[in-house]
């Protein structure tokens, strides 16, 4: 099974942003626009420092939070899939504005969706500055939660990526599970009333991303980093994101549990998985190699997956799986 036979077709999607992107031509004079085609997160010249934006949702995580009736972690998800992206430019998140649409009104939903906002506040060191909820149930079967981040970076502390060179060294720390990507490929294979260990997989798909802002800016505050990636939706093809090179991981994390059962009860290559999942890996920083025990001390759980070399693509080559970059 593929997660377009699920109902996600990435390579469509990319040509739907497409065509959108390709309308958006107006740009204001004062306080211009970074061009970083592709990127992470968006970026707006305010003299000696760029302001950081970008929005996410939580996605069909949340039919998962309402067949399993547990609403207080899909509200860390918002969070962390915003502040994640984020930090991929080197910036830190300061404020947060959440999005939730509903179809009706359940304040046990409402004070659980808080409860997860406000650990994820806590969690990335931002405040919640705002947001907006939406009863809309002409739209909405549910309830839909979203949210967008804003940063601030200086000038002479932007990641964009470009310094990437032959020799680099790519560090990789390990995912929560899931995060948030993928749960529509998961949910038409599993069963979420099924056994995991020792809880149900349902429960095991609503364990939070991970936000690893706190880990990353410190090393960001020790060490010159080239280049930061969220292992969102799109698994490893993200790393096409940044400069043109070919990106070897010879070291994968290894997957947990969740992934390997998607596996087996989907039959899904090893090649879509890891275009469709973190497998294991939730972020990874690319820098000098001799940076490595410098992020070994600030990330405990951090290690060597890779290196970078002249190329345009990324692969494991002990599990042949490759994507190209062009």
């Amino acid at each position: 099974m593929k997660y377009k036979d699920a109902g996600v077709d990435i390579d469509r999607e990319s040509t739907f942003i497409h065509k959108l992107v390709s309308q958006l031509t107006f740009k204001r004079e004062r306080y211009p626009p970074l061009n970083l085609p592709g990127y992470f997160t968006g970026l707006i010249d305010m003299g000696d420092y760029y302001l950081a934006m970008n929005t996410d949702g939580v996605g069909t995580k949340v039919i998962v939070a309402n067949q399993m009736r547990k609403w207080d972690t899909i509200g860390v998800d918002c969070i962390g899939m915003n502040v994640n992206d984020t930090i991929c430019v080197g910036a830190e998140p300061i404020a947060f504005v959440d999005y939730l649409a509903i179809s009706e009104y359940d304040e046990e939903i409402a004070e659980q969706i808080g409860r997860g906002l406000n650990e994820g506040a806590k969690l990335a060191n931002v405040n919640i500055v705002g947001g907006e909820t939406a009863t809309i149930p002409e739209l909405v079967n549910g309830l839909d939660l979203s949210g967008t981040s804003i940063g601030i970076v200086s000038k002479t502390s932007l990641v964009t990526g470009n310094e990437i060179s032959s020799g680099d060294l790519i560090m990789g720390i390990p995912s929560s599970g899931i995060h948030s990507n993928g749960l529509t490929l998961a949910r038409k294979v599993l069963n979420l009333e099924e056994k995991i260990g020792n809880h149900r997989v349902g429960e095991e798909l609503l364990i939070p991303t991970r936000i690893y802002v706190r880990e990353v800016l410190r090393v960001l505050n020790k060490c010159r980093v080239h280049g930061l990636v969220h292992i969102t939706g799109g698994g490893l093809k993200n790393f096409m994101r940044l400069k043109k090179m070919h990106y070897v991981i010879d070291s994968p994390l290894k997957p947990q549990k969740i992934f390997e059962l998607i596996m087996e009860q989907g039959n899904v290559n090893l090649e879509e998985m890891y275009r469709t999942y973190n497998m294991g890996m939730g972020f990874a920083i690319i820098l000098p190699e001799e940076c490595e025990q410098e992020v070994k001390r600030e990330i405990e759980d951090a290690c060597a997956v890779g290196y970078v070399e002249p190329g345009s693509s990324v692969e494991i080559p002990e599990l042949r799986v490759s994507y190209s970059s062009y």
